[in-house]
C-alpha cells in the first residue's frame, strides 16, 4: 500500500482544492464514484463512517483503491481514537471528525495518518492547532461561512482550513471560500449529485467533477 506523509497529503489537498465526501451502502457504487473522482482529477477521497455497513464497504474500497498509486483514501465522521485506528489498519490515510475530540490527537503520531478535526469557533481552531492538527475542518460550513475563515486567518494565518457543508460547485460560492483563504473545500452531495447516482451515470458525474475543478483553478487565478 502506498504511503503518504502529512506534507504530501496536504500538498495534494491544496493542489486539487476539493476533497469529495461520500458514503453509500453499495460497494460497487462506491467504487464507481471513487473512479469517477479519480479520473476527473481528484487525488483525495473521504468515505464517511455512516450506515451499518460503512466499515465493510470501506475495507473493500480500500483494496480497490490500491490500483491508483497516487490516490489518498481517508475516513470521515470519526469520533474516537479506537475507530480512527480501526479504519487506519484497513487503509485510511487521513481521518476526519465533525468535532474536536482531543483524544484523537494521538493519531498524529501514528504512521502516515493525518488527523483533521472539525471546529466551529476560533477557540476550537486554536485548540486543535495546539494539539498538532495540520488541517482543520471548518464545520458546519453553511453556518460559519467564508467570513469565519477570514476572521480565523486574521489571527491564526498559518492554520490550514477546509470548510465542509455549504460548499457548492459554482463560481460565486467557490470564489467566496477560496478568497477567504481556505486550503481546500470538502463537498458531498453538491459534488456527487444523488440524481446522477440514481441514474448510474458515472460519466456525467466525472464531467460534473471536472467542471468543479476547473472553477477552482479559475478562481485561484483571480
Amino acid at each position: 500500500m502506498q504511503k503518504f506523509t502529512d506534507a504530501e497529503i496536504l500538498e495534494k489537498a491544496e493542489q486539487t482544492g476539493i476533497i469529495p465526501v461520500f458514503n453509500h451502502k453499495s460497494t460497487e457504487v462506491s467504487k464507481q464514484v471513487l473512479t469517477a473522482c479519480y479520473e476527473a482529477g481528484l487525488r483525495l477521497f473521504e468515505f464517511t463512517n455512516r450506515g451499518q455497513n460503512a466499515f465493510e464497504v470501506f475495507k473493500e474500497l480500500a483494496v480497490f483503491a490500491r490500483q491508483y498509486d497516487d490516490l489518498i483514501l481517508g475516513i470521515g465522521t470519526i469520533f474516537s481514537k479506537a475507530d480512527a485506528i480501526k479504519f487506519h489498519d484497513f487503509g485510511a490515510r487521513f481521518v476526519v471528525s465533525p468535532a474536536l475530540v482531543p483524544e484523537m490527537a494521538v493519531v498524529n503520531n501514528m504512521d502516515e495518518l493525518l488527523w483533521v478535526p472539525g471546529c466551529g469557533t476560533v477557540s476550537e481552531v486554536y485548540g486543535a492547532h495546539r494539539l498538532g492538527a495540520k488541517l482543520i475542518k471548518a464545520f458546519p460550513g453553511n453556518v460559519l461561512g467564508p467570513e469565519f475563515i477570514k476572521s480565523v486567518k486574521d489571527v491564526l494565518p498559518g492554520v490550514a482550513l477546509m470548510p465542509t457543508g455549504g460548499v457548492s460547485p459554482n463560481r460565486e460560492n467557490l470564489s467566496a471560500w477560496f478568497n477567504s483563504g481556505v486550503c481546500c473545500v470538502g463537498m458531498g452531495s453538491q459534488l456527487i449529485p444523488k440524481d446522477l447516482l440514481a441514474a448510474g451515470d458515472f460519466e456525467a458525474l466525472r464531467g460534473h467533477i471536472q467542471k468543479a475543478l476547473g472553477i477552482v483553478q479559475a478562481v485561484r487565478k483571480q
